[in-house]
């Protein structure tokens, strides 16, 4: 009876003309329970679209409290609070209860910034980083600071997953042993694969002291991209590819249009702390940075349909402490690690009466404190120098003074590193042919050829240039001491000690002579200065001038749809 009543209904179904596509499903029952009559009656498939998202946070530098930091509005700064990590994580935690799908990273220099990473040699971030829950890391090109084996072990600690593509083991005489981290790393997420390489910068061990990376061989990423780009793709079958790196924004971009970077869908990076709140849009990949400090978290939301990332849509959020609570958890975690040293930090050793930052390319009063203090100490110098840092978020709110109060743990923000301050002599002709290729490193028309960092600082010498020059012929007048500079005479110099820099360097400048340490160190100079002369008033002088662009300037990157604000 059963078989009867089957084979009417089939036969029910020809009369129908309902097409083939309704009969294998329909003759699949046992006993239907419903006939449909109409083509426009089959329900309509639901969406398959969904959205997940990247959230990203970079170059926080141990900056575990909100501080004042510096935009650039209307032609004019300004300050406004940002950023801590208990701030930051009520701001992750709601961006991850609003998305269940939801990934977030940090990019790099975790553990040096502070006097509380000095003090506890990176350790005491450890527990605020587990608790922040990211998913995945990259280390950074400071993260090397204490040693190749302080940072295994800090890196280690942390619970998520690491992954570097171009650090390895130096075996000893050149030769590469294997990579220190994971090259990539897999999400499987709504259905499908995101694939994640990691890149930090090869150039560590001539940006930084030599010592801090002994150990370690790092290889440029064109190198091996295509290889691991080519293994996400068709090995493990990921439906996009997102590089995080470490490499500053020009190197980043230069990589983007690489050829050996195509099958990158984006590159997430660090280093130059610059703010991109449009992607960049390059031959083979869209690159964005989400500034420092934690003042912001970049979010990168990909939306997924049929197996495939069919769009993307990227926003900068700003991290402002006044409209969010303190996550508790963090909270805690940061008082504890900082109690034992917590008023040391605050202890104020002296006053500024204009604000205190670091952000334009060309001259900015921490600088010039840091040259002050320099000459001040070592007035028969002729020409003093500092490296052109980007990290030390600013300094700018006033106490009951009425003045801007200097801290010691502020010392450690400007200069994280207590180097010796080094003497040395060099000739007009070795002056010169150093400041072009400095200047070659900020302003470089190649973007592969820009190395983070700004212009380099000096006192007891004037300079003016283009910036936009071509290399070798920038500069147009250099003057020392106010007298032409001679390219036979020998100048006197002071700066610091870079640890495992040949004996003959000074601040990147080979081949200096009678080149000794003295038994000054940066931090007490500049301790000894700001008590000396308190209040003080930094403001810079001008001895560098850029003729070809503002002395404004916030981005070495120039060519492409980008404004630092």
């Amino acid at each position: 009876m059963k078989n009867s009543n089957r084979r009417k209904f089939i036969k029910s179904i020809g009369s129908l003309g309902l097409g083939a596509g309704i009969v294998p499903s329909v003759l699949a029952m046992d006993e239907p329970s419903i006939i449909l009559d109409k083509v426009g009656d089959l329900p309509k498939p639901k969406s398959t679209k969904k959205v997940i998202s990247i959230l990203q946070t970079t170059d926080v530098h141990c900056q575990i409290h909100p501080h004042d930091e510096l935009f650039w509005e209307n032609g004019k700064k300004v300050f406004r609070k940002t950023g801590g990590y208990a701030y930051m994580a009520n701001k992750l935690n709601q961006l991850k209860a609003a998305n269940p799908n939801t990934f977030s990273l940090d990019t790099g220099d975790m553990f040096q910034g502070s006097e509380l990473s000095v003090k506890t040699t990176g350790k005491a971030f450890v527990p605020i980083l587990n608790a922040m829950d990211y998913n995945l890391y990259l280390p950074g090109n400071w993260e090397v600071i204490y040693g190749k084996k302080n940072m295994q072990t800090l890196m280690g600690s942390l619970n998520a997953p690491k992954i570097c593509s171009n650090m390895y083991h130096d075996l000893g005489e050149g030769k590469r042993g294997e990579l220190i981290f994971a090259p990539y790393h897999i999400w499987n997420v709504a259905g499908v694969k995101i694939g994640f390489l990691g890149y930090t910068d090869p150039l560590v061990p001539i940006r930084q002291s030599p010592n801090y990376s002994k150990g370690i061989i790092y290889t440029k990423p064109e190198e091996n991209l295509a290889h691991y780009i080519d293994v996400l793709k068709n090995q493990e079958q990921c439906a996009y590819i997102l590089m995080i790196a470490h490499l500053g924004l020009s190197q980043q971009i230069a990589l983007a249009n690489m050829k050996e970077c195509e099958g990158v869908n984006y590159i997430l990076g660090g280093d130059t702390h610059e703010r991109v709140r449009k992607p960049i849009v390059c031959t083979y990949a869209k690159v964005v940075e989400p500034g420092a400090f934690g003042s912001f978290i970049g979010k990168l939301d990909l939306t997924i349909e049929h197996g495939k990332v069919v769009s993307d849509s990227y926003e900068l959020i700003e991290v402002t402490p006044s409209n969010l609570k303190a996550e508790p958890k963090i909270e805690k975690l940061i008082n504890e690690n900082e109690a034992v040293y917590k008023e040391h930090i605050n202890h104020v050793i002296g006053y500024s009466t204009i604000p205190l930052y670091r952000y334009f390319v060309v001259e900015n009063p921490i600088d010039t404190l840091i040259l002050n203090a320099l000459h001040w100490k070592f007035p028969e110098i002729d020409i003093v120098l500092s490296n052109g840092f980007r990290f030390c978020p600013p300094r700018t709110t006033a106490d009951k003074t009425g003045l801007i109060p200097i801290t010691n743990g502020f010392i450690f923000d400007m200069l994280p590193v207590d180097s010796a301050a080094r003497t040395a002599k060099a000739t007009g002709k070795q002056l010169k042919e150093w400041l072009e290729k400095e200047l070659n490193n900020v302003f470089a028309k190649d973007a592969s050829k820009r190395v983070g960092g700004w212009v380099v600082k000096f006192s007891g010498m004037k300079v003016s240039f283009n910036a936009f020059g071509e290399m070798g012929s920038r500069t147009q007048s250099i003057l020392v001491n106010g007298a032409p500079l001679e390219l036979d005479k020998v100048y006197s110099l002071l700066a610091c000690e870079r640890d495992g820099d040949p004996a003959d360097m000074l601040c990147r400048l080979k081949g200096v002579q009678d080149a000794k340490n003295t038994d000054a160190t940066l931090h007490s100079l500049l301790t000894e200065y700001i008590k000396a002369n308190n209040p003080i008033t930094p403001t810079p002088a001008k001895n560098a001038i850029i003729l070809d662009a503002p002395d404004t300037l916030l981005s070495q990157v120039t060519g492409v749809d980008y404004e630092f604000r």
